[in-house]
Formats: structure tokens, sequence, C-alpha cells
């Protein structure tokens, strides 16, 4: 009797690495557990990034597509990280949307955290070049080579016009945690630019 009660027990608080490990077994239900158990999470990060149903639903279907063809082809390693890594997945579907159709808007902050403003106070020359292009491709690399931290921040604040409060609530740390990790992704793309002799305006 104690085991058959304690089994069904025991199924039911599965965590999500023993639903991914039972998934690459071949038990598709567990795959739709953990999909039942993080789909409204996922899907309403997304809505909040492109506040757009229809797009929503289309990102949203994409990253469980990538998620399985992941799982399948036995590159995942995010373990004990399912969620978080999922939400990376959706996150940066996001980004490829709005770079593809070309529609990320520069984002001039009131606030005193604004990347454009901060990195090119070495010259107007520097600042207006940073302004006046849609994304300037050599920022996107600078932001590229940031850490995943630091670089989700950036892109949530400048690309996506998001408040640090909806930054802190998404990636779901404090305010002063995500008004640090900007502060530090302003301090490390200044190194890079000083470090590499970059020159923003030669394209």
């Amino acid at each position: 009797m104690l085991s058959k009660t304690s089994s069904p027990a025991k199924a039911g608080v599965r965590n999500d690495q023993e639903l991914v490990d039972d998934y690459l077994k071949g038990n598709e239900k567990a795959f739709e557990r953990l999909l039942g158990r993080h789909k409204r999470k996922v899907w309403s990060h997304i809505f909040l990034l492109v506040r757009d149903r229809e797009l929503t639903e289309d990102i949203f279907q994409d990253t469980f597509i990538k998620v399985v063809n992941t799982l399948k082809s036995g590159r995942y390693n995010e373990e004990g990280k399912f969620l978080p890594w999922v939400m990376r997945i959706a996150h940066n579907l996001v980004i490829d949307h709005f770079r593809r159709v070309k529609k990320m808007p520069t984002v001039r902050s009131n606030e005193d955290h604004d990347v454009f403003a901060t990195i090119a106070q070495p010259g107007k020359n520097v600042e207006q070049q940073l302004v006046n292009v849609q994304i300037d491709a050599d920022v996107r690399k600078l932001i590229d080579h940031l850490p995943d931290e630091q670089r989700q921040v950036v892109m949530m604040r400048t690309y996506l016009g998001m408040s640090f409060k909806e930054i802190s609530e998404h990636t779901e740390v404090s305010i002063n945690t995500a008004l640090g990790r900007m502060r530090y992704a302003l301090i490390n793309m200044r190194k890079m630019i000083t470090e590499y002799d970059m020159t923003l305006d030669r394209m």
C-alpha cells in the first residue's frame, strides 16, 4: 500500500530535468507536461515584448520547435535550467524578428542609462553616428560580445524600450540589479571601443 501511494505522488512532482530525461527516452507525454507547466510564462514574456497576439503565437511555436529540435539533436546541456533556457530562446527569437523586419527602434531614454548617449562620450561625431543609423552594426557587435546577463538588459532597454521595472520582472531580478547590469554593460562597451580602437563612423 505504501509503495502504491508514494509512486503517484513522486510522479506528480517530477522536476523539469526529470521530465526532459523522460522525453529523451521517448516519453512524449513528458514534453507535454513541460509545455503545460511553462507555456503561460513563456507566452506572456513574448507578448510583452511584441504586443501582438498573432506574432506572439508564431514566436511561441517557433520557440518550442527549436526546443524540441535541440533536445532531439542531443545538444541540450542546460541541466537544471530548462525554463531560463527556453526563455532565452524566446527572447532571442523576438530580437531576430525585429532585426529581420528592421523595426527595432533606437530608443532615447530620459534616464541616465542611455546606451547610445553613454558610450558616445568621446565625441559628438560618434554620438551622431550612433543615433542616426537604425541600428549601428558596430554597436551590435559590441553588444554581442557582452556577457549574457548584460546583453539581455541592453537589448531589452535599448532595442525594445522596456523600463527597468519591466526588465527586472522579466529577468526576475531587482531593479537595482538590472540597473547594475546596464551600468557594467556600458563600462564594458566603452572598454571595447578603447581596446580595439574602434571608429564607429567607419562603415
